[in-house]
């Protein structure tokens, strides 16, 4: 199904491959470990996250079965007590319970119906469930994220919400068509899925078999105006699960409709972003390269003591570089000091600010709603600090990383004009870009570009409430009497507090893993260029001294390894090129109804 997306990413691949090859030949060792870990084996690696969420009673289970194309979850699981399920390919079914402490429990296939209605395991003890098996659209290299369903949309387990909606591919958005667009999930969508997702929301009107010719007609022009009011040009399907999965009438179903544009978007929107930070990379990994090529030129023409000297002063000069990447590594470090110790100060005002007015929102509640009322309004509160807070550490770091980035573009042209010095030639300068850190740094580093921060956020609100929903949820839990209220005051201030008390080292812990992630590419990037050519001056000092070739023929060597390595950067400049050109290509348009609709008499 995704065929075509397949050839371009083997075409990436072996371009990378081929530039790690000339690497190798070249002796830069490090440059082509950084190829084989971080691109090539990523490139093998990275799957299509589909994370499917809706209302309990929407026939979920049946939808998730009939995009596996055959009965794999069981039907009917109990509201809120079923675990997350990650599907994947396996050639035979298997099952992985993962629990919240990382640790790792295989259990027969057939136990997962048992596990999926809360047997035998407690859910806050469980992360996920892993499934495995030999389904064909798991084999599209996509992990189907299954999140249980709830009465609720509002009652959403936080990390769903903040941590796998922002990273998915696509987001199926499950409605029932006897009762189409809820004002809970009206709310949802406005208040949590449309800020981060609104460009990859794609809406499925399930129990599309329930409706008749004229009710069909009627549900689906209802959606698509509703939706309208919320995403512009909505991607609705109106879907019957129960018809896909009878034999021979898949076609009847809307069902294949639906994966021909699922794999259409994944390959030509989510897939053309992968292949092109790839290839982006790639030529980066190029340019240093033609670096390498010249150094080995250079050394070909130089006596061995002159080739030994030379050496040494490059080791003299990464010494030098050294203590200059270390007062950039000291100042990330002082800097994020300061950024968490705000957060900390932040968190403290919050906690106070929201214990003072809390008596006044207890009294103005209905002592009847309270039970219900009051927990929600504190994880409200909560995730509305965090949303703010989010945004001003977001900032805070993004600054951080383009002052950095700034600073290691300067030492990196000091490092080729010594360079250059050394080898006694004009080099170009080394362009340090933007696009290497965000790769190089991963999901933290996204903050470089213009939809970062709000990714941070996202992030940074589905840890803090992940940790402080289940305390929140606990104040006031006894029954309703005349003192509920005064009950209310006295519990719910040390409710906050110990909410707080567990969000504060979360706050550092995902501001530390973003310096560690800068940290890490500062040294990276600061030492690279000298590292390169030293490995290739020793590759080439080691290769005269056990006399494995003879002058003429490494003359020759390198100046074929230097046109391989040109047709190597023009093909991926070329893939890079192409990737965006305009092309026909295949496009499903769910809002013209492309396809006959069952009942349509088209």
């Amino acid at each position: 199904m995704l065929e075509g997306f397949r050839e371009r990413k083997l075409d990436v691949t072996v371009s990378l491959q081929e530039l790690s090859d000339i690497a190798g030949g070249l002796g830069a060792k490090s440059l082509k470990e950084r190829l084989d870990r971080d691109l090539v084996k990523k490139m093998e690696e990275d799957r299509f996250h589909l994370v499917v969420v809706g209302e309990f009673n929407h026939g979920k289970s049946s939808f998730v079965n009939a995009l596996l194309g055959e009965t794999v979850l069981p039907v009917g699981v109990t509201p809120t007590t079923a675990a997350i399920h990650h599907l994947k390919y396996a050639e035979k079914p298997e099952a992985t319970v993962v629990f919240t402490s990382g640790k790792r429990e295989a259990i027969p296939f057939e136990d997962t119906r048992r596990f999926a209605v809360g047997g035998g395991s407690s859910p806050d003890d469980v992360d996920y469930l892993e499934v495995g098996y030999p389904a064909a659209l798991l084999k599209e290299r996509i992990l189907l994220v299954d999140t249980p369903g709830v009465n609720d949309l509002s009652l959403q387990r936080a990390d769903i919400t903040y941590s796998y909606i922002p990273r998915a591919d696509a987001v199926l958005f499950l409605l029932d068509a006897g009762q189409i667009l809820k004002e809970s999930e009206r709310q949802f969508l406005n208040d949590k899925l449309l800020k981060a997702s609104r460009d990859k929301i794609v809406f499925v009107i399930t129990k599309w078999d329930i409706l008749n010719d004229d009710e069909k007609k009627e549900a689906l022009a209802y959606a698509r105006a509703q939706l309208a009011n919320l995403v512009k040009d909505p991607v609705v399907f109106p879907i019957s699960a129960e018809t896909a999965l009878q034999g021979g009438r898949l076609a009847e179903s809307g069902m294949p409709e639906l994966l021909a544009h699922l794999t259409t978007f994944l390959a030509e929107e989510r897939g053309r972003i992968l292949l092109d930070n790839a290839l982006g990379e790639g030529l980066n990994v190029a340019n240093l390269l033609a670096k390498g090529v010249d150094a080995r030129r250079r050394s070909l023409a130089m006596k061995s003591e002159e080739l030994d000297r030379r050496i040494k002063m490059l080791e003299e000069d990464l010494a030098g570089a050294a203590g200059t990447i270390e007062q950039r590594r000291i100042r990330i470090r002082e800097e994020i000091s300061g950024i968490k110790v705000g957060a900390q100060k932040d968190l403290d005002r919050f906690v106070e600010e929201t214990i003072r007015q809390l008596p006044n929102v207890i009294d103005s509640a209905k002592k009847e709603d309270l039970r219900k009322f009051l927990p929600a309004f504190l994880e409200d509160t909560f995730r509305q600090w965090a949303e703010a807070e989010g945004k001003e550490i977001g900032g805070k770091l993004e600054e951080l990383a383009e002052k950095t980035i700034a600073l290691i573009k300067e030492d990196a042209n000091d490092a080729t004009r010594k360079v250059a010095s050394t080898l006694g030639q004009d080099v170009k300068k080394l362009d340090i870009q933007i696009d290497t850190f965000r790769y190089d740094a991963g999901v933290a580093a996204v903050l470089m570009v213009g939809l970062g921060t709000m990714m941070f956020v996202n992030f940074m609100v589905g840890g803090l409430l992940t940790i402080a929903a289940p305390i929140l949820a606990i104040v006031v839990r006894d029954r309703v009497d005349a003192e509920y209220k005064k009950r209310a005051k006295e519990q719910a201030p040390d409710v906050i507090r110990a909410a707080a008390k567990q969000v504060g080292p979360k706050v550092d812990e995902m501001i530390e893993d973003f310096a560690k992630k800068l940290d890490t590419w500062v040294v990276t990037a600061g030492e690279e260029l000298y590292r390169e050519v030293l490995e290739v001056l020793n590759a080439s000092r080691d290769a005269r001294a056990k006399g494995d070739q003879d002058e003429a023929q490494a003359k020759a060597d390198v100046e074929a390894q230097d046109a391989r390595l040109e047709k190597a950067k023009k093909r991926v400049e070329d893939l890079r090129a192409t990737l965006w050109a305009p092309k026909e290509r295949l496009r499903v348009d769910a809002g013209a109804s492309a396809m006959p609709l069952p009942g349509d008499g088209a």
